[in-house]
C-alpha cells in the first residue's frame, strides 16, 4: 500500500518543476527590451480592464453606479489583504501618503464620470472612447516628464486612433446623447491620474500604489454610494469579488508597465483593447464584429506591432 509520504513525493516534484519553469520564464522576460516589457504589461492590463468593464456594466445596470464604484474598490482591497498579511502592514505604508490621496482623488473624479455613462453606452463604444486617453497621456508626459516624443510614437498613436475612427465612425450618432460626452470627458481626467501614477512609481512599489488607490477611491466614493444604496444579491457580491481581482491585477500590470518604460511608449498598445472588446462581445454575447471593426482592428494591430519593433531597434542602436 502506498503511504501518504510516498504519494506526496510526485506532488513535491511537480511543484518544484513548476517553480523552476517559472524562474526560467522570469529570467527570460527580464532580458527583454524594457519597452517591449512595458508593452506586454500594458497589453495584459488592457485585457483585464475589458473583462472588468464588461462585468461592471452589468452590475451598474441593476445597481446605482456610485455603489458599484465603491464596492469594486472595496473588493479590490479585499483581494490584496492576503499579500498585506504576508508581508506586514509596514511594507505597504507609502512614502508619500498625500500623493496617494491626490492621485486617488483625481481617479475618483474620472470614475464618477465613467460610471454615470457606462450603463448607457456599449462596451465597444466605451472602449473606443477610452482610446482618446493615450493622446492626453502622451501630451502630458511630454510636458510634465519631458519624455522624448519621437515621431514613431506620434505616428503609431495617430494610426491607432485612425483605426478607432474606422471602427466607431459608422456607429457614432446622437443616440448616445449626453452620456457619450460624459464618457469622453473622463479621458483627460484618467490621463492625469495615470501621469500621477507614473510619478509615484519613481519611489513607490507597484503593490503599494495599487493598494492605496483602492483605499483612497473607496473612502472618497463612500458618501456618494450611500445616497441610493441597494443591498446586492449573492451573485452580485460574487461579481464584485471578481471585479476586485480583475481591477487590482489590471492596475498592477499597468503600474509595472509605467515603471519599466516611458509612459508614452506604452500607449500605442492600448488600441488593442478594442480587439479584446470585440472578441469578448463575440464569445459572451454572440455579437459578430462588423466589417469596420475588423478593418479597424487590423489597422490597430499593425500600428502596435510596428511601434514595438521600432522601439526595440532604437534601444539596440
Amino acid at each position: 500500500m502506498e503511504t501518504s509520504s510516498e504519494s506526496a513525493v510526485p506532488t513535491r516534484r511537480r511543484r518544484h518543476l513548476l517553480v523552476r519553469r517559472a524562474a526560467v520564464m522570469h529570467r527570460r522576460a527580464s532580458r527583454l527590451d524594457p519597452t517591449v516589457r512595458g508593452l506586454l504589461w500594458s497589453s495584459a492590463a488592457g485585457l483585464l480592464f475589458v473583462l472588468l468593464n464588461t462585468l461592471m456594466r452589468g452590475l451598474a445596470i441593476d445597481l446605482d453606479p456610485f455603489e458599484v464604484q465603491f464596492l469594486r474598490y472595496v473588493f479590490g482591497i479585499v483581494v490584496l489583504l492576503p499579500m498585506v498579511a504576508h508581508s506586514g502592514v509596514a511594507a505597504y505604508m507609502p512614502l508619500n501618503i498625500r500623493g496617494q490621496f491626490v492621485r486617488g482623488g483625481v481617479h475618483t473624479l474620472g470614475l464618477c464620470l465613467w460610471f454615470v455613462a457606462i450603463p448607457h453606452i456599449t462596451i465597444a463604444d466605451t472602449t473606443a472612447i477610452g482610446f482618446t486617453g493615450p493622446i492626453f497621456i502622451m501630451l502630458g508626459a511630454a510636458l510634465v516628464f519631458k519624455e522624448p516624443m519621437r515621431w514613431e510614437r506620434w505616428l503609431a498613436a495617430a494610426i491607432g486612433f485612425a483605426g478607432v475612427l474606422i471602427v466607431v465612425g459608422p456607429k457614432l450618432s446622437a443616440a448616445g446623447g449626453i452620456y457619450t460626452l460624459v464618457m469622453l470627458a473622463s479621458s483627460p481626467v484618467f490621463a492625469a491620474s495615470f501621469l500621477l501614477t507614473k510619478a509615484l512609481t519613481r519611489y513607490e512599489r507597484a503593490e503599494v500604489i495599487v493598494l492605496w488607490q483602492g483605499i483612497s477611491v473607496a473612502l472618497l466614493s463612500l458618501p456618494l454610494s450611500l445616497l441610493h444604496w441597494q443591498w446586492p444579491t449573492a451573485w452580485q457580491w460574487g461579481g464584485f469579488f471578481v471585479c476586485g481581482f480583475l481591477g487590482s491585477a489590471g492596475h498592477y500590470c499597468l503600474t509595472r508597465s509605467y515603471a519599466v518604460a516611458d509612459i508614452s511608449a506604452t500607449q500605442s498598445v492600448k488600441f488593442l483593447d478594442l480587439v479584446w472588446a470585440s472578441a469578448l462581445g463575440w464569445l459572451v454575447f454572440s455579437d459578430m464584429p462588423s466589417d469596420s471593426t475588423l478593418l479597424g482592428g487590423f489597422v490597430i494591430f499593425l500600428s502596435t506591432m510596428w511601434i514595438a519593433r521600432r522601439e526595440a531597434r532604437s534601444r539596440v542602436a
